[in-house]
């Protein structure tokens, strides 16, 4: 299964590296969702190493690496100007290349040129100048397709792009915020769009996914770094690493190394695959409930003071639908969206607030619901307490009325309970509720009802 194939590459990069699950988990996902991926960590903390290992294990995938500085300029990244396209009466290489009779042409050539040689060294003298009239041909011929390749193309500047960015599927760009001003533009566009403009022609590019690294984020208030946010924001995956915490971990690491039993691949999968398993990821579906859930984690983190765009919020689901897929089920659940983990911050700091939540909602969300209605009925009977100088039949009304709806609320939860366990909360949530109702009637001296009996009793008057 593909599934399985995924998991094994997966599997194979952690037993390169210790404590780097998230990571690995994350690469995966950013592979699967053709999402970018930002790792923040001090230097050492195998953050290059890591992606570079999952990278080698994508066959067939074109790569490009560059680490970033001050200096590193456009060609570097995109490709430099093919002179040859610049010289009168030639086209460029790339239009060459392209040419279907060109390139047959050429195979032509090499092949009746190869005849040559070897009659010229070993062969009669006549067949050897026949032979050659054959390569006169083949290069005359040759000659009359370049010249017709240029009366239709000209001398239009192209660059040339071979073995850089706009030919390349999976993209590490180490030290990223290091990058000018002068290439910030096409990073860009190639990052969010996936195009590149190529003297005047705008194309798609066949990225999958950019992965970028540093060791520290810019200070977006400063002036001259705050053109630096954008590029950030592109990176919709982030993750901090931090040092291996574990002594059998970095021991287990050492012994790998000095045995040689690191560094082996023995898991693979190609890009072909990749590109399955993501129609199969996009194939998953997000239930209504889980699109609720997401909302209301949203909701919660910008209460909370979290940075979270709408651009952000509407693209989630495919990360939710990668980690659905990875577990082997076609349908998302509450749990998938631990995944966002790495998705919903902004700042660093906002990493608790985010995981908190995340554990709180998405782990145990029936604790999370259950804890909400409680807190409401708390609320009602303070209320009630509060209001001791009111008309009692008016403020045991109220509290009947308030405790109903929440017994209702909790009787639906009763209805879809999925196990034993869940049915115990929240029975466990009826009976506190219960307590309440009866501390409340015994305050004022009035007759009580079991909150199902009164329920009842409305519902069927």
């Amino acid at each position: 299964m593909l599934k399985d194939k995924m998991l094994a590459v997966m599997a194979d990069v952690g037993r390169q590296a210790a404590e780097r699950e998230d990571l690995i988990e994350a690469i995966a996902v950013a592979l699967l969702t053709r999402k970018n991926l930002f790792i923040l960590g001090d230097t050492g903390q195998a953050k290059s190493f890591v992606i570079n290992e999952f990278r080698k294990r994508v066959t067939g995938a074109k790569q490009f690496e560059r680490l970033l500085s001050k200096e590193t300029n456009e060609g570097e990244l995109f490709g430099r100007p093919d002179l040859a396209s610049l010289i009168p009466g030639n086209a460029g290489r790339r239009v060459l290349e392209q040419d279907a009779a060109y390139t047959r042409l050429c195979g032509d050539l090499q092949t009746a040129y190869g005849v040559y040689g070897k009659l010229l060294k070993d062969g009669p003298r006549a067949e050897a100048e026949t032979a050659y009239g054959r390569v006169r041909d083949c290069r005359e011929k040759l000659e009359a397709c370049r010249a017709a390749l240029y009366a239709l193309h000209g001398n239009q500047p192209v660059v040339n792009t071979a073995g850089k960015i706009p030919e390349s599927h999976i993209i590490f760009l180490d030290e990223i915020f290091k990058a000018n001003d002068g290439i910030l533009n096409s990073l860009l566009t190639a990052l969010n769009e996936r195009r590149y403009t190529n003297e005047g022609s705008t194309v798609d590019i066949p990225a999958i996914s950019f992965f970028a690294a540093s060791n520290e984020i810019p200070n977006f208030n400063d002036a001259a770094e705050k053109i630096l946010k954008a590029l950030y924001d592109r990176l919709e995956l982030k993750l901090v690493t931090e040092y291996v915490q574990s002594r059998d971990a970095r021991l287990g690491v050492l012994a790998d190394k000095q045995t040689g039993r690191s560094g082996q691949i023995k898991s693979a999968v190609t890009l072909e695959a990749l590109y399955a398993m993501q129609e199969a990821v996009s194939a998953v579906t997000i239930p209504d409930a889980v699109n609720a859930l997401m909302d209301d984690i949203l909701c919660e983190l910008r209460d909370k003071g979290a940075h979270i765009s709408d651009r952000k919020y509407f693209g989630y689901y495919p990360l939710a639908q990668a980690m659905a897929w990875l577990k082997g089920r076609d349908s998302a659940e509450a749990q998938d969206l631990m995944i966002l983990r790495h998705y919903l911050w902004t700042n660093p700091e906002e990493r608790t607030v985010v995981n908190q939540v995340l554990e709180r909602k998405c782990l145990n969300p029936l604790k999370d619901a259950l804890d909400d209605i409680l807190r409401m009925g708390i609320e009602a009977y303070g209320e009630f307490e509060g209001a001791a100088a009111a008309d009692i039949p008016k403020r045991i009304g109220k509290l009947r009325n308030e405790f109903l709806t929440l017994y209702e609320m909790l009787s639906g939860l009763l209805a879809k309970a999925q196990n034993a366990a869940e049915t115990g909360q929240i029975n466990d949530a009826l009976n506190r509720l219960e307590d309440y109702s009866k501390k409340a009637h015994a305050t004022v001296s009035y007759t009580y009802n079991p909150l199902n009996e009164l329920y009842e009793f409305r519902r069927t008057a």
